[in-house]
């Protein structure tokens, strides 16, 4: 029998559409495939974490610290990379734009859950980002200068209700967390404090302790050395517990306004479509890193609070302080000109 005798494969003809279908599945196979082996592989180059500021800054330290200790967690080297400019947006929007694969993160500024109430944003802040780890919180603390006639949250509030002119708040710049706690405060006092931007927090609290303006939602850190030497006075801190560097100083909460909660926060956020192993692997190695007294006591020396959680609490964390932040810029009527 020759060669061309044996039987020929039958040759099977597919509409168009099944074909396309075929291909699809196949290639969904494929790369479903070739996920599975990059999560299993991870990391095998260096992270990179993007912080939208300049060097310098609580946002910046954190970033700084949570790298260090994660690389050598991981065997790879995790590389803090500075993008300032358009209130921390620019930054965010490179990392929604790099590629979904755990080797480009972000650690936005506090303002990632304000900006989309006061931005036209090229990306969704809920959408578009994967949460990975509530890094730590930074609660503000309500601050006046010693002249000003209150020594608690309530005698502010007959102040501001009485005062024959309006009783001034510094923030360290329209929409930032200082300027929102300061409406918030409006808001649930029914008060008419008026607030002043200043371009940061450094020339912020400089009015306030030259007797320019009244009140200030500082942070702590940058507050606590005017306080201990009497040039500011605390009234209350603006998380729901006290904190341990003033233990002595109420919340706003335990003051008379229930609910008020106003803290700075940061997370640790990966590129929507970053596959849920390398999520969880950077949860875990993240957590591990928190958990360490040294980190611990590093963190709570420049104000910050270790967080912790899992990647599904971060997210509903984002998603509770946009509501707020939207409900009170739109009731205070806050506009960037």
């Amino acid at each position: 029998m020759t060669e061309n005798a044996y039987p020929q494969p039958a040759v099977v003809h597919l509409p168009r559409s099944r074909r396309m279908f075929l291909q699809c599945a196949l290639a969904s196979i494929g790369t479903a495939n070739g996920a599975a082996w990059a999560a299993d592989n991870y990391p095998s180059r260096p992270i990179r974490i993007v912080v939208p500021v300049a060097a310098g800054g609580g946002t910046d330290f954190t970033a700084r610290l949570l790298a260090d200790r994660l690389g050598s967690a991981m065997g790879q080297a995790v590389v803090v990379e500075n993008r300032p400019g358009g209130a921390g947006n620019l930054g965010v929007q490179h990392v929604v734009d790099a590629a979904p694969d755990g080797y480009t993160l972000v650690m936005p500024i506090t303002s990632l859950p304000i900006n989309p109430s006061l931005y036209k944003l090229g990306f969704d802040t809920a959408k578009d980002l994967a949460p990975v780890l509530l890094v730590g919180t930074l609660p503000l603390v309500l601050v006046v200068h010693p002249k000003v006639a209150a020594t608690n949250v309530k005698e502010l509030i007959q102040l501001a209700n009485t005062a024959s002119s309006p009783v001034t708040f510094a923030n360290s710049g329209t929409g930032t967390t200082a300027h929102l706690a300061g409406e918030l405060f409006n808001h649930m006092a029914g008060t008419r404090m008026l607030g002043v931007p200043y371009k940061g927090g450094g020339p912020a609290l400089s009015d306030l302790l030259g007797g320019h303006v009244q009140a200030y939602f500082a942070t702590i850190p940058a507050a606590l050395p005017h306080i201990e030497s009497g040039k500011v006075r605390a009234l209350a801190v603006t998380s729901t517990s006290r904190v341990p560097e003033l233990p002595q100083v109420a919340t706003v909460d335990e003051s008379g306004l229930a609910g008020f909660e106003v803290t700075a926060w940061f997370g640790l956020f990966a590129p929507a479509r970053t596959p849920p192993a390398v999520i969880a692997r950077l949860h875990a190695e993240s957590s591990r890193v928190l958990a360490t007294p040294e980190v611990r006591q590093r963190l709570a020396h420049h104000g910050v609070m270790p967080g912790g959680g899992t990647s599904d609490g971060l997210r509903d964390y984002l998603a509770a302080d946009m509501a707020k932040w939207r409900r009170i810029i739109q009731v205070a009527g806050i506009r960037l000109d």
